[in-house]
This record gives C-alpha cells, structure tokens and sequence, in this order.
C-alpha cells in the first residue's frame, strides 16, 4: 500500500505517519530526511543532491525522484510507504505516478489532513524542545511538568526553531496554498483523494485514517 499525505505544515502529518507505520507495517518517507540520507551515506543521487545544494540551486524533481526510487528499493519498504511532504507539485505528482508504475506498483490513497490556519500558526509559533534530549513541548498544549525543567532528561535549556515564529509560519502556509494545493484536483480525479478533519483529536484522526486504509480499495 502506497500513501501520499498531504496537510500544510503543523496539520499533524509526521504524526499521523509514525502511528501509521506501527499499525499497517509502512514506511515514512520524508524527502528532506531522505535527502539528508542520501547525502550522508554518499549514494549517486546523494552526491548529485550536494553538488547541487553547495551551489545554491535547489534539488530538481529527477534527483528527487530518483532518490525516492533507491529508498523504494530497501527492505522496509517491502510493503509500501507514507509520502509525507512529496509530491508538492502536480509534475511531481505526475512523475510519483510514473515511477511506481515502473515498478508495477501504484498510489492507493491520496490523504488531506484539513485544518484551521490561525490555529496552526497558533500551535506551531508555541512548539519548543529541550536542547539536550529533543524533547518537545508546546506553550499552551504540552508543557514539562515542571516549568523549566525537561520531562524526559532533566534538562534546563530549551530552543525554538526560527521557522516557528508567527510570520514565518503563515508564509510557510500561504507557499502550502499555491504550490501544493493545486494537486488535490490532480488526486481527485484519479478517485484517490480523501479529506479528514486535521483538528480532530490526535486519536480521532488516527481512527479515521485506519478505517479508511483497512477499507478494500476500489479501483
């Protein structure tokens, strides 16, 4: 089973991904943690992916697609895999098409997480994380037990992403609106897209996500 999930930023995809992972034996698959992979272990596409980053330019849709063919390519893959952050365009969403089909494989579900702008500026301007362990928390949604003190290793020191704070955060969204949006018609009509509520509850999304995926598919 193959799955793109779409949302913009802070709608809970990397959430939603990880738990589905555990409960139907996927993999995640997101392109700047493969990209980064690539590069560190020195592959093909690795190397083509920094020459080109060292440059300035930015990382073309072959390399990109190419990069996803070799992670396609492993065991954990075997039984599908959660595109979480690709495709962001509708050529690449053509060409996601175009190499699952090479490998006699397919796209079974295309998922938009729907949510609230402003409370997603809200909950992603409020995340923060212990600089010693990673552990996250959020101003008003998660905070340590403790004020000032990680949960998890004790820690005293926490940071903030600069791509957290608010103006940042509704560019973030309004590049989500013009480039990536426009591929929902795309999904819609190959009969592939699906809409849940982002702002249910983490387990109510997760729920929905499950009925939907153990529903045979229709094709």
């Amino acid at each position: 089973m193959n799955i793109v999930l779409l949302g913009p930023p802070g709608g809970g995809k990397g959430t939603q991904a990880k738990r589905l992972e555990d409960r139907f034996g996927l993999k995640q698959l997101s392109t700047g943690d493969m990209l980064r992979a690539a590069v560190a272990a020195g592959t093909d596409t690795g190397k083509k992916a920094k020459a080109v980053m060292d440059a300035g330019g930015l990382v073309s849709d072959d390399i990109i697609i190419a990069m996803i063919d070799e992670r396609l390519s492993q065991a954990d893959c075997r039984s599908g895999a959660i595109f979480d952050g690709f495709p962001r365009t509708a050529a690449q969403a053509e060409a996601l098409d175009r190499l699952l089909a090479s490998r006699g494989s397919r796209l079974d579900h295309a998922i938009e997480l729907k949510a609230d702008e402003e409370v997603l500026v809200q909950r992603i301007a409020g995340r923060y994380s212990c600089k010693r362990c990673g552990a996250g928390y959020h101003d008003h949604f998660q905070r340590p037990k403790t004020d000032g003190v990680c949960d998890a290793c004790g820690g005293s020191e926490f940071v903030r992403r600069d791509d957290d704070k608010p103006d940042t955060v509704r560019a973030r969204l309004e590049a989500y609106r013009l480039q990536t949006a426009p591929i929902l018609p795309y999904y819609e009509r190959q009969a592939l897209l699906t809409r849940l509520d982002g702002m249910a509850t983490m387990d109510e999304v997760t729920g929905q996500l499950e009925a939907l995926l153990r529903k045979p598919v229709k094709r």
